[in-house]
């Protein structure tokens, strides 16, 4: 995946790339739309202006991912690890982040809209019930 990402490929959407180890990678600007991206370890990506839309990103691990700018409603990111991520700007409309963990992760003009967050850690360490 990240040779044809470096020879311009942009769009992966649809893939099945549960538990891939793309750590540090950049993938900025890339399609990974309704991808199953569960169990997946994208820590240090850059992933700013992607496209996660409806991804299934439960338990996967994103701590210090540059998620800025990302399209990532409707995605999944049940028990995923977010901290220390940047989110602004990212729309995270309908997503659920059930039981993830967002501890300082930054979350500046975020969208919000029908997000579901019960049992999340907060960027400010506060547990949702």
């Amino acid at each position: 995946m990240l040779e044809r990402y470096a020879a311009g490929e942009r769009d992966f959407s649809r893939q099945q790339l549960s538990g891939i180890n793309l750590s540090g990678a950049n993938l900025r600007g890339a399609k990974l739309a309704i991808s199953d991206l569960s169990a997946a370890d994208l820590s240090y990506a850059d992933l700013r202006g992607s496209d996660l839309s409806g991804a299934n990103l439960n338990r996967a691990k994103l701590s210090q991912a540059n998620l800025q700018g990302a399209n990532l409603k409707t995605a999944n990111f049940e028990g995923a690890v977010l901290r220390g991520a940047n989110l602004s700007q990212t729309n995270l409309s309908w997503a659920t982040l059930k039981a993830a963990n967002l501890f300082e992760a930054t979350l500046a003009g975020a969208i919000l809209f029908e997000t579901k967050l019960s049992m999340a850690v907060l960027p400010d360490g506060t547990c949702l019930d």
